[in-house]
């Protein structure tokens, strides 16, 4: 799940970039997406399988969900190993710039690259008029329906105010056995990072079916896959 990013040739058109001069290049690990890319014996260029903005799909029923009507067919290799999207890495002379973490962590890349540095936007807002260079650096991006506030601290505190801010449309995501003593319903999305990767868009679009309009969110670790899933 690493996507690296290249000064582009003339062999790549404008419309595969968006009209940038670099373009970004991945190679599926899943046997089904290789199998397509052998029998083409093309280079293929694609969106993502879910409508701007919106929560990304993990599942085959997700893409019908967002695309039903709109694509003429969906090929379902079963759900997301990963669950989030893959790391994006700028590729310079002297380094790995990472756009957008993922399941490959600065530590992995750390291994084969002495120096990794981690775009601000990856943990702070875009800056007003900066262009995006990567799917996923936007302050909203991959958003429900609802209105999410991550809440930093312990437990203690995360309880503390949910029981003292929540109303009728309000749920709480937090880690797997931690819903005792929370007056609002929740839901759960993981016990460690790699489980929290692979269920967080599945549970983001769960809020919205539930018709949630205000989430408090515990905050993931800050490291690791967990930078991914913050």
């Amino acid at each position: 799940p690493l996507t690296m990013i290249f000064p582009k040739s003339e062999k790549v058109p404008m419309e595969v970039t968006a009209g940038m001069e670099t373009v970004a290049i991945r190679f599926p690990s899943h046997p089904v997406a290789q199998a397509i890319i052998r029998e083409s014996s093309l280079p293929l260029a694609a969106p993502s399988a879910n409508l701007s903005g919106k929560p990304s799909p993990t599942t085959a029923q997700h893409v019908w969900e967002d695309m039903d009507g709109k694509i003429p067919l969906i090929v379902d290799g079963g759900e997301c190993q990963v669950g989030v999207e893959s790391t994006v890495v700028l590729v310079k002379e002297d380094c790995l710039h990472l756009l957008r973490p993922g399941a490959v962590t600065p530590e992995m890349l750390k291994t084969c690259c002495d120096q990794v540095e981690i775009d601000p936007a990856v943990l702070h807002q875009l800056k007003e008029g900066a262009q995006a260079a990567s799917p996923g650096m936007k302050y909203k991006h991959y958003s429900p329906k609802a209105d999410v506030t991550i809440l930093s601290g312990n437990l203690a505190q995360f309880k503390e105010y949910v029981n003292s801010h929540w109303d009728s449309a309000t749920y709480a995501l937090v880690f797997d056995g931690e819903q005792q003593g929370i007056a609002c319903p929740c839901l759960t999305y993981g016990a460690d990072a790699a489980e929290q990767a692979k269920e967080l868009f599945a549970v983001l679009r769960r809020l919205d079916e539930l018709g949630a309009k205000k989430v408090y969110a515990r905050c993931p670790e800050k490291q690791g896959m967990g930078l991914a899933v913050y």
